[in-house]
């Protein structure tokens, strides 16, 4: 199905996270940001997507849509200078990748048998100072073009938190990525915090409930489907953190549409309660062959390539469905559907 429509429409964006392979998600904003037809109302992000969702929303803010798709690109040029040295980046002293590298693999160990608050006690992290470097969180508080809902885990009380436009600080991005293994947790208001993937990858709770439009697009960088059974250790790891990190997006996904295709069989006919729309611009296929180290492989190289994968799923996204936008729920549900006993 071809574009047929020169109808501006809205949306709202689920951004998952995934460490480096958020660069994809970064291509799939810079095709969504360059068609003039689409609106961007909200984004829910998590960490790596809780980065691109700032991001973006602060670019907006300074200059539109050009402004945005500048703003991710220099953020993710920043983010390859500044991991130039990680043990997981790929290059001249690391031509195999970071699957293949001794560093990664030693620093792997490393952190299973000390903890972040052993190995850094000053809890250094280049990361945030790039962050402060780049984005404008004063002017970003105050206008809010695009509403935005990060995540982050509370490491007491086990519940979700989602900060919105008003609230976000260097702190809450830092929270939002925070994964235990490798840094501290992050200390907001007296709580602590993690990575908010642990309970919503993205969650879609406030871009259902608290935005106008029905539709949303979630841009995935963790797989749902495998073909291959994990054996390796570190595949058994990488496997247990998509499944981890899928579970609470699937069961949102399920409960929603099954409360739409009530409405639509009038089933429900309480006006307050609206349908919600799915949609979904899914990993490229090359993703599988991409091992859990290159999750943190800065590399411009793979970021590029990454990107490259995100405008072209997006590109082919857009030319089938958007002209469904606004009528239907375009992800396949069979994906995301409980398995029933026979």
């Amino acid at each position: 199905m071809a574009i047929t429509t020169t109808e501006t429409k809205k949306i709202t964006l689920a951004l998952q996270g995934g460490g480096s392979h958020g660069a994809f998600t970064w291509g799939v904003l810079d095709r969504l940001l360059e068609e003039d037809r689409l609106v961007i109302e909200g984004i829910s992000g998590t960490s790596a997507g809780a980065m691109n969702a700032v991001v973006l929303a602060s670019g907006y803010e300074m200059n539109g849509k050009e402004g945005a798709r500048k703003a991710l690109y220099d953020f993710w040029r920043a983010i390859s200078l500044k991991g130039a040295f990680s043990p997981y980046h790929s290059g001249w002293f690391n031509p195999l990748g970071a699957d293949w590298s001794f560093l990664a693999l030693w620093f792997d160990v490393i952190s299973q048998l000390f903890s972040p608050y052993q190995l850094n006690p000053s809890d250094i992290n280049p990361l945030r100072d790039m962050i402060e470097e780049t984005i404008d969180f004063e002017k970003l508080r105050q206008c809010g073009k695009i509403r935005l809902f990060i995540s982050a885990t509370n490491v007491n009380t086990n519940h979700l938190h989602i900060f919105t436009n008003k609230q976000i600080t260097v702190d809450v991005l830092m929270a939002s990525a925070c994964l235990p293994y490798m840094h501290q947790a992050v200390q907001i208001d007296g709580e602590y915090f993690w990575d908010g993937g642990f309970m919503g990858n993205p969650v879609l709770e406030p871009l259902v409930r608290r935005c106008e439009t029905s539709d949303t697009i979630i841009v995935q960088v963790n797989p749902t489907f495998r073909q291959e059974l994990p054996r390796f250790a570190v595949d058994i790891a990488d496997r247990l953190n998509e499944v981890t990190f899928n579970s609470s997006l699937m069961r949102e996904i399920r409960s929603y549409f099954d409360v739409t295709r009530m409405i639509e069989r009038g089933t429900i006919k309480d006006p307050r309660i609206e349908r919600a729309y799915f949609h979904i611009i899914p990993i490229a296929p090359e993703f599988h062959h991409l091992g859990v180290r290159s999750k943190l492989d800065t590399s411009w190289v793979l970021l590029k390539r990454l990107f490259d994968m995100g405008r072209n799923q997006a590109d082919m996204w857009l030319t089938n469905h958007f002209d469904d936008i606004g009528k239907r729920t375009t992800l396949d549900l069979e994906e995301w559907t409980p398995t029933e006993i026979q």
